[in-house]
């Protein structure tokens, strides 16, 4: 059926702005307070932060006015983010983003300034500095990157500017590409992104899928040259910045921020392509055994292995399961997932002009937003914790931390979220001993959380990677080298196994954290920390959920060799990921070897 407007979805499916502001006044009011504390700030502390003690206090009150740019900020954009079509909301996101540049630019002096500052007077701010401490830290590493005031000033006015490329990606995304409808033996079926992703890549009429598949790509083809030219735009200035502060290379600049080396960085994309392969070639090949496919192509790897056992889950009936499965967290915990449901946390309405995919959004000091799309199946539920994750994370930390320790890194960001998936999986497992059941179970593990982590946002990272090679070279991509690269990449994984089939290549097309630096690799590198973690858990019990809850408290006061070594996993070498390929390869065996005594399907 085709969607929803969004003025006509049921409000308890949508999450509940007025948490954050009552109304849109209220959040103006906001608006104009931080640009009342900028010009106190520049006023007071312009040309002033030559001692310790001014530094210190400067920072105390820009952290408010960052504050208040965090929370303004979500109001205005959270609400684009759920109704592309709605133009009031576009251009309040845009008239406050201009203000909170031009705030951005008026107080990009203060770091400047505190690095021109002796390196004395910066050492001792830090030992006098409580919430600002580690900022100071790490702004004093950054000196070398740092450019003039009059330069910083520029680039801090024009942040809106620099997002364009995601705002045109975004708008020809979800406001522009009209799928229509597609036909199948007489039958019209109606399409669009979210119903592509939702429901027709997970259908199990080949015929209908297939087709789906075949009309949802001609559709991005028409698209593929403009949304080419925003993607070489986005990542060219990414070039220019790490040009012009001095960085050796597009990775080093990129990754600097995360505070992960570039050893680290291609151990996830190097490892997983060599390792895994094999064990996801042998789970597609199940695929096409047990749905008695002419061919395993791209347009069928997300097929389930047992179609017909998907428990249909209600959204009341969601709460419940994500109660249970992270109890083993602790009351706290679970406080923090019933008030999700209860307050309004989450958007689960389907509609036109909606966000596709999820995230969990948690603005300083308030409650979370959560976007998603229910389709009643246990996958959301998954989903749901998942975005939990995000939500518990950072509701601990923010509580915990000063703003300017929540900043967690992204190489990191991912594991919290893909722990709870984890440990919903140990609960399921634990709570029914039927085959089938367990089958299912592992097969959902495999076929949504490392599938997603581990494939999809790898092979992303892989093509990726070979992007920013081409550019930090000086060249530029054009579509038609951004699809050869994606179908090598494709190739290179699924070898003889799967079918690359024709149009598969444009599926860079649909992924939008390439406009968020390095990010698609970290998917990997948090699902890592989280199995080792979740293994831990299962093994040892409250001990090790002890050490993950002091994890989460901590922010962003320690990097992500820091954060895990509080877990007890050792991310320096090889062998976290190692162990975690083994694992994965472990249940698709299982999964195997469960499909032969069920079914009495076998495979090489």
């Amino acid at each position: 059926m085709e969607l929803a407007r969004r003025q006509d979805v049921p409000v308890n499916e949508t999450w509940d702005l007025s948490l954050l502001y009552k109304t849109e006044e209220d959040m103006y009011a906001d608006v104009e307070k931080a640009e009342k504390l900028t010009e106190k700030i520049v006023a007071d502390y312009k040309g002033n932060l030559n001692n310790s003690e001014n530094i210190v206090k400067c920072l105390d009150e820009l952290e408010q006015v960052l504050i208040l740019h965090y929370l303004t900020g979500a109001y205005a954009n959270l609400a684009v983010e759920v109704d592309y079509y709605d133009n009031h909301n576009q251009e309040r996101s845009a008239k406050v983003g201009d203000r909170l540049a031009k705030m951005d630019s008026d107080l990009s002096f203060v770091n400047s300034e505190i690095l021109m500052a002796d390196d004395a007077v910066i050492d001792e701010a830090i030992e006098l500095a409580k919430g600002s401490k580690n900022y100071l830290k790490d702004l004093r590493k950054k000196k070398a990157h740092q450019l003039s005031p009059e330069t910083e000033k520029v680039l801090a006015a024009l942040g809106q500017s620099f997002d364009t490329p995601y705002s045109v990606y975004n708008m020809t995304k979800l406001a522009d590409m009209q799928f229509g409808t597609f036909e199948v033996n007489g039958k019209e079926y109606p399409l669009g992104y979210s119903l592509f992703e939702d429901n027709y890549e997970y259908e199990v009429d080949t015929d209908i899928r297939r087709t789906a598949f075949r009309k949802f790509y001609d559709k991005l083809a028409q698209y593929q040259n403009s949304t080419a030219t925003a993607y070489n735009a986005q990542v060219s200035h990414e070039k220019r910045m790490a040009d012009l502060r001095g960085y050796n290379n597009v990775f080093e600049y990129l990754l600097d921020d995360q505070k992960v080396s570039m050893e680290m960085y291609n151990r996830q994309i190097d490892l997983i392509t060599e390792k895994l392969a094999p064990h996801l070639q042998k789970y597609a090949k199940l695929l096409g055994k047990i749905h008695k496919l002419d061919r395993m192509t791209f347009a069928d790897l997300k097929l389930a292995v047992d179609p017909e056992f998907d428990p249909r889950v209600t959204i009341e009936e969601s709460k419940e399961y994500v109660k249970k499965g992270l109890a083993c967290l602790g009351e706290d915990y679970v406080k923090i997932v019933e008030r999700a449901f209860d307050e309004r946390w989450f958007d689960f309405a389907k509609n036109q002009g909606k966000c596709t995919g999820g995230f969990c959004e948690t603005p300083y000091g308030k409650n979370a937003y959560i976007l998603l799309s229910w389709n009643d199946r246990m996958a959301d539920v998954f989903t749901e914790a998942h975005e939990l994750g995000h939500a518990g994370h950072f509701s601990m930390c923010n509580s915990e931390q000063s703003l300017f320790d929540t900043e967690v890194s992204t190489y990191f960001v991912e594991a919290p979220s893909t722990m709870n998936e984890l440990l919903m999986a140990q609960y399921l497992l634990k709570s029914n001993p039927d085959k089938r059941f367990r089958r299912w179970v592992l097969s959902s593990m495999i076929g949504h959380t490392y599938y997603h982590n581990f494939v999809t946002h790898l092979r992303e990272a892989w093509y990726q990677r070979e992007v920013y090679k081409i550019i930090d070279e000086g060249g530029s991509v054009t579509a038609d080298k951004l699809n050869e690269i994606f179908r090598k990449n494709l190739e290179l994984f699924w070898g003889d196994a799967v079918e690359i089939t024709e149009g598969a290549e444009l599926t860079w097309m649909r992924q939008p954290h390439y406009y968020m630096g390095l990010y698609p690799y970290t998917y990997s590198a948090g699902l890592t920390v989280a199995t080792e973690v979740a293994r831990r858990i299962e093994k040892e019990g409250q001990p090790a959920v002890e050490d993950w809850k002091n994890v989460l408290r901590a922010g962003s006061t320690l990097d992500p060799l820091g954060l895990a070594k509080l877990a007890k996993v050792d991310i320096s070498t090889d062998e976290p990921l190692l162990r975690t390929i083994e694992y994965i390869g472990s249940i698709i065996d299982e999964i195997c070897k469960l499909t032969e005594e069920l079914d009495g399907i076998t495979v090489e």
